[in-house]
């Protein structure tokens, strides 16, 4: 087998990274001897998994910096706010967020309030940012967040008065060796490659997230061993199109080789990814999640709309038929498999007819789980200029029904538990007395159930003896 591509960021400069961050580990020692206490960082984080992978990155190059974690802002001295850009609902949260931050600022001018991530790596974001929320003194886009610790360097250290970066290569920034504290719990992230070629015309992550770049699998299997060393027992891999990962490697090697490769890895746990897209999922795929073992029978794959002409101009490159043929194949090989899927309400220019489509689809498939939302226009992307005549009134009305359509067919399918033995994950605590600890089952659905033997973060097997339209209850 030949070798990997080389990733964009060289060893070199990752121990650049690291130096820098043990320049700030001292400064931070002699914060500490001067103030009776460690400095302290906040971080919240916007949308997808990946955003929250990326969070964890950013945590564990701030714990090696010698920052204590608050979950207060009112008595951090960093704050870093990683932002989405894929719904504007998601932009305007984190902008208010940040505005509600002018007061803090202003009693103490020394703290850093930063910015990164999709939203921020916009063209037109950062003036925004300069003109409206002169609170930010830290701001930097996806392309940059391995180049975290120089930023912070020139930020903290050197006391910079802004420090603004949404330069970096959108064609290949992997740094790998750069420290992460994961949450605590039985789940973690698990990033295979960056980036989309796609274009779909409702999407701005090819513009934030640049093009595709997958990581090497020994860069990912060596990862993969680790988080089951630490006790993960469910691990999801990432990736904004995983079905395209390898294309770019230069070696024969696509995501089902990669996915056999790391169910023979050692250990108690189960494998899950996301996200799919219908034009690169395969039948060889399905075969592979069949045979694999530790790969949970659990697909997420987006269609977005039944109508082939609204998909068309979305840029999907697939039809509703194709979309039918490949679940069918799916569920003839994974008969109990789990589907979700993704769907969009009012692109521009929906009909009724088109609608009435996606409904048809969403009825004749009986999804496990939908994820529906409205069209949000987010500018810079090709449908952000396409007419629309559908009014808000139409739009929220099609939603509704559509939200009604998937209860219809969710319940029964949850109904079908009853009585069933099931092997879970246990997660949490619920809220209820009765069923005091929440789990998944390898499909992804949520169960609360109770047992003198359940311990978090461990697997138990249960028995469900209850359902509802949201969740399953079950007993040891």
């Amino acid at each position: 087998m030949s070798k990997t591509v080389p990733t964009a960021v060289s060893e070199q400069e990752v121990q650049q990274q690291l130096a820098y961050i043990d320049r700030i580990a001292a400064y931070n020692r002699d914060f500490e001897q001067q103030n009776g206490r460690k400095p302290k960082a906040y971080t919240q984080t916007f949308g997808c998994q990946q955003n929250e992978a990326d969070t964890e990155r950013i945590v564990g190059m701030l714990h090696e910096m010698g920052y204590e974690k608050t979950e207060q802002t009112e008595n951090a001295d960093v704050l870093i706010y990683n932002t989405c850009a894929v719904r504007e609902h998601a932009e305007s949260r984190a902008l208010g967020n940040i505005g509600a931050l002018s007061h803090l600022k202003k009693e103490r001018p020394e703290i850093t309030i930063g910015l990164c991530g999709c939203m921020v790596q916009q063209e037109h974001i950062p003036e925004k940012i300069r003109k409206s929320y002169p609170q930010v003194n830290l701001l930097f886009g996806t392309h940059m967040l391995w180049k975290f610790p120089e930023l912070m360097y020139r930020r903290v250290v050197k006391n910079e008065k802004k420090v603004f970066d949404i330069s970096g290569d959108a064609k290949g920034a992997i740094a790998e060796g750069l420290p992460v504290e994961r949450n605590k719990g039985a789940r973690a992230w698990l990033s295979i490659m960056y980036g989309c070629n796609n274009f779909c015309t409702y999407c701005i992550v090819p513009y934030v997230r640049g093009r595709e770049r997958s990581r090497s699998p020994e860069d990912i299997e060596n990862e993969l061993r680790e988080l089951v060393k630490q006790g993960y027992k469910d691990i999801t891999l990432l990736g904004q199109n995983v079905n395209s990962y390898g294309k770019d490697l230069g070696i024969e090697i696509d995501f089902s080789d990669l996915l056999r490769r790391l169910n023979d890895v050692e250990g108690d746990f189960q494998l899950r990814f996301m996200t799919s897209h219908p034009k690169d999922a395969s039948r060889k795929l399905f075969d592979t999640m069949a045979e694999c073992d530790k790969i949970a029978k659990q697909l997420h794959l987006p269609f977005q709309s039944g109508s082939d002409a609204v998909l068309k101009r979305m840029n999907r490159g697939y039809t509703a038929e194709h979309y039918r043929e490949l679940i069918a194949y799916a569920r003839s090989k994974m008969p109990e498999i789990t589907l979700s899927s993704d769907i969009i309400v009012g692109f521009p220019d929906e009909s009724e007819e088109d609608f009435e489509k996606t409904l048809e689809l969403v009825k004749e498939i009986g999804f496990d789980v939908l994820y529906t939302f409205l069209y949000s226009k987010r500018s810079g992307t090709p449908a952000a200029e396409y007419p629309d005549s559908t009014t808000k009134e139409q739009k929220q009305k099609r939603f509704e029904r559509l939200l009604k359509a998937q209860d219809e067919c969710v319940l029964p399918k949850q109904n079908a538990y009853m009585g069933k033995t099931l092997r879970v994950l246990v997660d949490g605590n619920s809220k209820d007395s009765e069923y005091p600890y929440t789990a998944r089952t390898e499909g992804g659905l949520l169960v609360c159930c109770n047992g003198d033997n359940i311990k978090i973060g461990e697997f138990a097997t249960v028995t469900i003896d209850k359902t509802s339209l949201r969740c399953l209850f079950a007993r040891q």
